[in-house]
């Protein structure tokens, strides 16, 4: 939930938001999980190119799990955290 202006605001500024330096930039280990279903940020136009830019990058795509996967699929985005922190 949040106001219409903020909500619009926020899209705008991480779909105009250039992080491709801050990527290249990160030297620890990174874990990405990313739904499939993603209808915010689509998959196919964002995970792979972020992984890409990662140095030490771990991607984790969730077969038909949406945007707020954190939220609506705790459980899997836990064990995956889990997993990937134990090793």
């Amino acid at each position: 939930m949040g106001g219409a202006k903020a909500q619009y605001d926020c899209i705008k500024a991480f779909s105009e938001t250039d992080f491709t330096a801050d990527l290249k930039a990160i030297e620890v280990p990174v874990l990405l999980l990313h739904g499939t279903d993603d209808q915010i940020v689509p998959f196919y136009n964002s995970a792979e190119k972020a992984i890409g830019l990662l140095k030490h990058g771990t991607l984790k795509a969730l077969e038909g799990l949406p945007h707020g996967l954190c939220q609506t699929h705790a459980d899997v985005a836990n064990a995956e955290l889990l997993a990937f922190v134990s090793a």
